[in-house]
Parts: structure tokens; sequence; C-alpha cells
């Protein structure tokens, strides 16, 4: 166990506990156990819902012009403490420790949006009948259990904690993987001043915390970031409790690389969007249809830079990519690439694990791939990029569209036309045009079809975090 990594803790009505029982946390750069995760038993799920709702009364009840302050001063701490929360991400999740810094200031920046826009979080006046005021207010909805995953520790948490910006309590379930980063804001939102039970934080078996805390009559509304299948159990159990729900899950983002586009260029760009992170994101774009006219000058430009990528420890400045968070994921990837190969794709760059500890895999390049393969239709979350090649955007579009995913997508195009005719059919939550950008604090983000249900970010994300109540009085006989 090492001492310097992190302090972890469950957090519960405004104070840290140990638990009965833990699990290792493992470093995926060595494959060494670096601590231990506690995990909640039914007695601290009990405590952290009660303090929840007990946070809520006294969170909600004071009002924005006092809750402001205490958020900025979270959102202060965070930033001065973002490379030290960064390299204990590094430590825990495997990104490069300058990603887990940038990480820590995006979190930062998330927050303070939503913290801002509660400031301005408006009804609206109806008019009506002589002698009647009729108003629409939003308000808190209450309680928010939030699940959170491995991949982005602090952004994924920091997108859910813009529920405090809206007067609610959380009671937040984080990734048992990436405990030190949780525990690390958590501690933020504490030395800021939070009343107790306003943020709780637990980790454990997820299947029965999420059960448990959404059963309870104390939660009102949850929301998760996941894979498709654990998002559709959650999205299910809190449908049985009429409870609303956000679920933000997985993505097999189509990048369409038109023939009016700059091949080399897009292709360099490409590789860090790629295979930041080492893949493992749900934006991350996977599904390169390149226009058959530029499809060899991309595929040498694209192959020539995942091969020059540094792969390393994060700890390491020169690593490009760290190591992928799990040993799951080595074998998912490895499965998935050896069944595209066996299919017939056309192996141009990487397709190896590297020998040595620690989980590391090399930036992978797959081309020609055969419609059957698995990768063209499972998510890859890994450092895998498939290219194909199409004649028309028509053609393109209809093979990005036939997956069930739809979150994010990418197109490089200068023309009107085709902007006009992806923005129309293709099928996504996101579009980005001539860039690798998914999403900024200002706007929505989210999926459709089985990439999700609602929105976070922008002002629906915060919305999310409110009900509305009609408000009908008569002022007159």
């Amino acid at each position: 166990m090492d001492k310097s990594y992190a302090r972890l803790g469950l957090y519960i009505d405004g104070a840290w506990r140990d638990a009965a029982t833990s699990a290792p946390i493992i470093d995926p750069a060595t494959g060494e156990e670096i601590g231990r995760v506690p995990h909640a038993s039914v007695a601290d799920l009990d405590a952290a819902l009660a303090a929840a709702q007990r946070g809520f009364d006294a969170w909600s009840a004071m009002g924005v012009d006092r809750r402001t302050p205490i958020l900025k001063k979270a959102v202060s701490l965070l930033r001065d403490r973002a490379e030290t929360i960064g390299a204990i991400m590094s430590r825990e999740q495997g990104k490069p420790t300058a990603e887990g810094t940038a990480e820590v200031l995006r979190s930062a920046a998330l927050l303070e949006w939503d913290i801002e826009e509660g400031r301005r979080l408006y009804g609206r006046i109806i008019p009506g009948a002589a002698g009647m005021a009729n108003s629409v207010v939003r308000l808190p909805i209450g309680p928010v259990a939030a699940f959170t995953p491995w991949n982005f520790p602090a952004s994924i948490p920091a997108r859910k904690l813009g529920a405090l910006a809206a007067g609610c309590s959380v009671i937040l379930k984080a990734a048992e993987e990436t405990p030190g980063t949780a525990c690390e804001m958590v501690r933020c939102f504490e030395e800021a001043g939070l009343p107790a039970g306003a943020l709780n934080l637990v980790f454990g078996n997820p299947a029965q915390i999420s059960a448990y805390l959404i059963a309870s009559p104390v939660i009102r509304m949850v929301t998760l970031t996941g894979s498709v299948p654990v998002g559709k159990l959650v999205a299910a159990q809190a449908a049985a409790e009429m409870k609303p729900a956000v679920m933000e899950l997985g993505g097999h983002a189509p990048v369409i690389v038109c023939a009016d586009a700059a091949p080399e260029t897009v292709a360099r760009a490409a590789v860090m969007a790629k295979f930041r992170n080492a893949g493992q994101i749900c934006t991350c774009p996977t599904r390169f249809f390149v226009h058959r006219s530029l499809y060899e000058r991309f595929l040498s430009t694209f192959a020539d830079g995942a091969r020059s990528l540094r792969v390393g420890p994060g700890s390491d400045p020169q690593s490009q990519m760290g190591p992928l968070a799990t040993e799951r994921r080595v074998e998912a990837v490895d499965s998935l690439i050896a069944d595209a190969i066996g299919r017939g794709a056309r192996l141009v760059a990487g397709g190896t694990r590297r020998k040595g500890p620690g989980y590391y895999y090399e930036p992978t390049i797959l081309a020609d791939v055969p419609p059957g393969s698995r990768a063209l239709h499972e998510e890859p979350f890994g450092p895998i990029a498939l290219v194909l090649a199409f004649d028309e955007l028509e053609e393109a579009i209809a093979a990005a569209n036939a997956v069930p995913y739809a979150l994010a997508s990418y197109a490089f195009t200068d023309s009107a036309r085709n902007i006009d005719l992806l923005t129309r059919t293709l099928d996504a939550g996101l579009l980005s045009v001539n860039h690798f950008g998914a999403s900024q604090p200002e706007g929505p983000f989210g999926g459709v079809k089985d990439s999700g249900l609602g929105q976070e970010g922008g002002i629906e994300g915060l919305h999310a975090f409110t009900t509305l109540k009609y408000i009908q009085l008569k002022t007159a006989a």
C-alpha cells in the first residue's frame, strides 16, 4: 500500500469514516496495489440517505446568495489543487498527469458555469384572467443519487455536482477504481464550508448501492454515466419509482472525412483525439469513414502518427498515452482486434499488448474492416481506430447510423450542402464539424438511441436538477 497515494474514506453527514470492508486499488502502470477503497455497508447508506435529506433541507433553504460563495470557494480550491489531484488521478486511472491536471481544471470550469447559471434559474409570469396572477417557479428537485465511472473521475462527477448549484443535495457513488480523485474533490467542498449532508460520498458494490439508493423515498432524481446495459438497468429502477433520470451512456463516434477535406490535417488531429485517455472516452472518435479519393493519404498519415506516440506511465512527462485502466480492458481490446483481423481487416498500426508490467496496449489502427466485425458494432473503449472508405456521403451516413449508439459524431467538410445533410440525417446528440471538440460547459451534452436519456451541461443540464411548480393566485374577488 502506497501511503503517498491519497487519503480515502466515505464522506457522510460532513465527516469522514472508515468501512468494515474494502477492496484493492491497482495502479494500471504497474499492476500493483496502491491502496484500498472502503465499501459502504447498508448502515452507511442509511446514514447517507438521512444526511442527504437533512442536507437538502438546509442547503435549499440557504438561498442562492449564500450558496454561491461556498461553491465558488470549492472551485477555487479545485483549481489550486489541480496538479496534486491530477497526479492522484494518474496513479489510479493511468492517464498522463498533464491530462489529469487538465481534467481537474475542466471540472472547475464545468462547476463554475453551473454556479453562475444557478443564479438565473428563472421562472415566468403567465398572463391570465383579471384578478388572477399566474406564475411558474423552478425549485430544486431534492436529494440526487449520482453514479460515476472511472474514465474521467473528476469531470464526470463535476457534471453531477452541478446539482448543488440548483440547491439539491447529492449522494455521489464514485468509481471504486478511482476513489482518490473523488475524495480530493469532496475535500474541496468540505473545506469551502458546504453544510453537512449536502454532499455525501460512498463506494462499494455498484449494483447493490444503486438499487438501495434508488428505492429510497429520500432520493428524488437519479443521474448516471456508464455503459448501456448498466444505464438501462438503472433507468428501469428509477422508472419503477417514478423518479426522473439522466443517463449518459456509451458511444461509438463516427468521423466522416468528406472529399473536400484536407486528409493529412485531419489525420494528424485524429491521432491525439483518438488516443487521448487510451481511447477510454464515450465521445472518442472511433469509426473513420474517409472518402475514397483521400483514403490512402489519410491512412498513411494516421498510421505514422499512431506509431510515433510515446506510450508510458502517466507520471512520465514524455508519455502521450498511458496504460488502459484495468486488465479486463486489455482483454476486451485484444478480443475485438483478433475478431476483426480474423474476418479480414488490415492491421496498419499497433495490435499488440506491450510486454512487461502494467496494462499497456499499442495505439491500433485497422483498415478495410469487414461489416460483421464486432469492433464496428461494440464500443471498443480502448485505443482502436477503424478506417473505411466511402464513395457517396449518403453511404457514409447510413453506415454511421447502423449502430445503436448515437452520442458524439464528427465531420470534416467545407460544403454547406454536406453540413446540412449531416445535421439533418446523422444520428447523434453532438455533431462537431471541422474539429474534434465534443462538449463545453455552456452547451447540452447527451446522446440519443442507446447512448442516453436527457442532457448534462448547459441550461438543460441544470434544469434536470429542478422541478416546476405552477402557481395560480387569485388576487381579487
